[in-house]
């Protein structure tokens, strides 16, 4: 089974402590937490996924070494582990093997028409493109995939079901056509099957809520990384960022300061987002789009 973790030695040169422990919010193929345990001596992996064949695969893969993974997703993992880790990763985009398993239904060639994640959701991609509203399918084709002609895709999408129903990646393919954005290097399709995807799952909804639960637990000297595949996942983690690493929380408006200015919670590791290089990107033209932030919790 192949899979091609991205910016792997980006992030190994970030998790470089024997005896320390990772907390792995989204293992998917253990590409990154083998290398971290390969790497690190005598160290431990937390682990979850949503993915049950990822699990299976990667409990196989880990054998050996000091491992425990939960089934959950990554917003839900401090209900089952409530330690402090000494590093904590996200890659939150669709794995390769994901995108390449035709049942899976995440690909434009694909059989089916699935994009779940969590194969036990009850909402998948066939369900939502059949049954959603226009104006559903409008505001999800604007708000994750910012297309300016989203209107017209809807109405496109909307058309082609009332004819027949839409039972493939396919046919909803066939139906919003080969073309590519104006300006940009990428098909319309591919940021419609995105949206549909962040939509179905949750993404943006998830990745809020795993960063305010992190602030929450208000770690010490523990690393969180984070690998987006999206502008605005990456943005939100660019926000949260910058929100933690504020000593003062006043109004920007305020005339002085009213609060003790020791609010921060460490510091931002990364001023500008890590990309893959170009070397990466001839060799796993999937990890284009990928960006690492991280940030050092109590200034580690």
């Amino acid at each position: 089974m192949l899979h091609i973790p991205v910016l792997f030695d980006e992030v190994m040169s970030y998790m470089k402590k024997d005896g320390s422990t990772l907390l792995d919010c989204t293992l998917g193929y253990a590409g990154h937490s083998l290398g971290f345990l390969k790497q690190n001596k005598n160290s431990k992996l937390i682990a979850c996924d949503q993915d049950d064949m990822a699990i299976k695969y990667s409990s196989q893969k880990l054998a050996g070494y000091d491992t425990k993974i939960y089934k959950c997703n990554y917003k839900d993992i401090f209900d089952f582990y409530s330690g402090e880790p000494d590093f904590i990763l996200a890659d939150i985009g669709v794995s390769s093997v994901q995108l390449d398993l035709n049942e899976r239904g995440f690909s434009l060639k694909s059989d089916f028409l699935d994009m779940r994640m969590d194969t036990n959701n009850p909402l998948d991609a066939k369900t939502f493109i059949n049954e959603c509203s226009y104006d559903e399918l409008e505001k999800v084709l604007k708000d994750y995939a910012s297309l300016p002609h989203a209107q017209k895709l809807a109405n496109k999408i909307i058309s082609a079901r009332h004819k027949s129903p839409i039972n493939s990646s396919k046919q909803l393919y066939e139906i919003i056509g080969g073309e590519k954005l104006r300006g940009r290097n990428v098909l319309v399709a591919t940021l419609v099957f995105q949206a549909i995807r962040v939509h179905i799952n949750g993404e943006l909804e998830v990745l809020k809520s795993f960063l305010d639960k992190c602030e929450q637990k208000r770690f010490k000297n523990t690393k969180l990384l984070i690998i987006t595949f999206h502008s605005l996942e990456d943005k939100i983690v660019k926000e949260y960022f910058k929100k933690w690493e504020k000593n003062c929380i006043c109004d920007e408006n305020a005339i002085r300061c009213t609060c003790t200015k020791d609010h921060s919670l460490g510091k931002i590791i990364t001023k500008k987002p890590i990309v893959p290089s170009q070397e990466e990107i001839k060799l796993n033209s999937r990890s284009a789009p990928s960006k690492l932030r991280v940030f050092g919790f109590d200034n580690v």
